[in-house]
C-alpha cells in the first residue's frame, strides 16, 4: 500500500469517525427525549429507557453508514482540494482516479462491514428492542404467537391467526370463536383472508374478511347454522400494530433465516413478496456505500468546492437523501407486486451506479 493510500485511508478513517459519533449521538439523544413521556409511563427506569434506545444503535449505525461515507469522502476530497493536494498530486503525474481507488475500497469494505453487521449484531438488537417496545411499553399481554401463528384473547373472542402481512396490514388463515359467559362457543368465523379498514370517524376497529364461512349457534334448533359470504364486515379489539408485536421482521433475521421463512410461507400457500422484497434488499443496501464512495469523489474533486466545501458536503447529503426516496419508491413498487422484488431492490442501486460513474467521469 501506498504512502498516498495510507494518508487517505487515515484522513477517512478519522472523519468518518467524527461524523458517526455525531449523527449517532444525536439519534440516542432525540430518540430517549421524545419517548420519555411513554417510558415513564410503561413505568421503565431511566437506565432501563436508555438501554432500549442504545440497542436501536446498530441498526441505525447501518442505515446512516452510506451517508457518513459520502460526507467523509466529500470532505477528504474538499479539503485536499482546498490545500492544493489535489493539483500537487495532478502536477507529479498521477491521475487523479488514482486517488478514487482507496474511495473505492474503502466503500467495498463498509459495504461488507454493513452486511456482516446486519447478519449478526442487528438482528439479535432489534429483536430484543421489538420485545421491550411491546411487551414492556406497549404492554400487549393478551397475544400470544409461534412463528406465523397467532392467538389472540379478546373480550368474548378467542382470534387466530395463520399469517400476517405488517406490510399490507393483511391477515390470512382466519379463526374467530365467541364465547359467552359460561366460555360455551355461540359463534365461530372462519375466512381465508382479511384487510383492516382504517376508518377515522369511526371508534371500532373493523376488519373486511373474504372467504367467509359463519358459523351461529341457534337456541331454538339447538345447533349452528352456516351462513358463507365473499366478504363481511367484523369488528375486532385489534389494530395491526398490536400484531407488529408478535410477528417477527426482516430487520430481526439474518440471511439465511429469512430464506427459510420465504420457504416455508411459501409451501403454507401465503404470499412472501414482501419479505422476498426485504430479502434482495439485505444484499442491495449495503452496496450504496461504493456508490457513495464514487459520488463524494466526484463531488470532492471539484474546482469549485476549492473553495466553497459546504458546498459539496451538501450535495453528498442530496444525494444520500434521493436516494432514500428512491429506493423507498422501488421497495414499495415491489411490496406492491408492480415490480419483481429483485428488481425492485437492485434498482436503486443499478441508477445511482450510472449517475455516480458519468458525474465522476465529467469530474476530471
Amino acid at each position: 500500500m501506498s504512502i498516498l493510500t495510507q494518508y487517505w485511508i487515515k484522513e477517512f478513517s478519522r472523519f468518518f469517525f467524527i461524523i458517526q459519533t455525531i449523527v449517532m449521538s444525536i439519534f440516542v439523544a432525540v430518540d430517549y427525549l421524545t419517548n420519555m413521556d411513554k417510558f415513564l409511563k410503561s413505568g421503565m427506569s431511566l437506565i432501563s429507557a436508555l438501554g432500549y434506545v442504545l440497542l436501536k444503535t446498530p441498526f441505525m449505525f447501518v442505515q446512516l453508514t452510506p451517508a457518513g461515507t459520502v460526507l467523509a469522502v466529500v470532505t477528504v476530497f474538499g479539503l485536499m482540494n482546498k490545500n492544493n493536494e489535489l493539483l500537487a498530486i495532478k502536477s507529479s503525474g498521477v491521475s487523479a482516479w488514482y486517488m478514487v481507488t482507496p474511495a473505492v475500497l474503502t466503500g467495498i469494505c463498509l459495504a461488507l462491514l454493513m452486511f456482516v453487521f446486519g447478519e449478526t449484531v442487528v438482528p439479535l438488537t432489534m429483536s430484543r428492542a421489538n420485545h421491550i417496545k411491546y411487551s414492556v411499553i406497549k404492554k400487549n399481554r393478551n397475544i400470544y404467537a409461534v412463528k406465523e401463528n397467532i392467538w389472540i384473547k379478546g373480550d368474548g373472542n378467542i382470534s387466530h391467526f395463520k399469517y400476517f402481512n405488517p406490510q399490507d396490514k393483511t391477515i390470512s388463515g382466519i379463526t374467530i370463536t365467541f364465547l359467552d359467559k359460561n366460555f360455551r362457543i355461540t359463534r365461530r368465523v372462519d375466512a381465508d383472508n382479511g384487510k383492516f379498514q382504517d376508518n377515522v370517524n369511526s371508534t371500532d376497529i373493523k376488519w373486511i374478511l373474504s372467504g367467509v364461512l359463519e358459523q351461529t349457534f341457534d337456541e331454538q334448533i339447538q345447533d349452528f347454522v352456516i351462513k358463507e359470504y365473499d366478504q363481511k364486515e367484523i369488528a375486532l379489539e385489534l389494530e395491526p400494530d398490536d400484531l407488529n408485536s408478535v410477528v417477527k421482521t426482516s430487520d430481526e433475521m439474518d440471511f439465511r433465516e429469512l430464506a427459510a421463512h420465504i420457504q416455508k410461507i411459501q409451501n403454507e400457500g401465503y404470499d412472501a413478496t414482501t419479505y422476498k422484497v426485504d430479502l434482495f434488499g439485505k444484499s442491495a443496501f449495503p452496496f450504496i456505500c461504493v456508490i457513495m464512495a464514487i459520488i463524494g469523489a466526484g463531488a470532492g474533486m471539484r474546482r469549485f468546492v476549492k473553495e466553497n466545501l459546504a458546498l459539496g458536503i451538501g450535495i453528498g447529503i442530496g444525494a444520500s437523501f434521493l436516494y432514500w426516496i428512491v429506493y423507498g419508491f422501488a421497495t414499495s413498487l415491489g411490496y406492491a407486486r408492480i415490480l419483481p422484488p429483485f428488481i425492485s431492490a437492485w434498482a436503486t442501486n443499478f441508477i445511482f451506479l450510472c449517475i455516480s460513474i458519468i458525474y465522476l467521469l465529467n469530474t476530471e
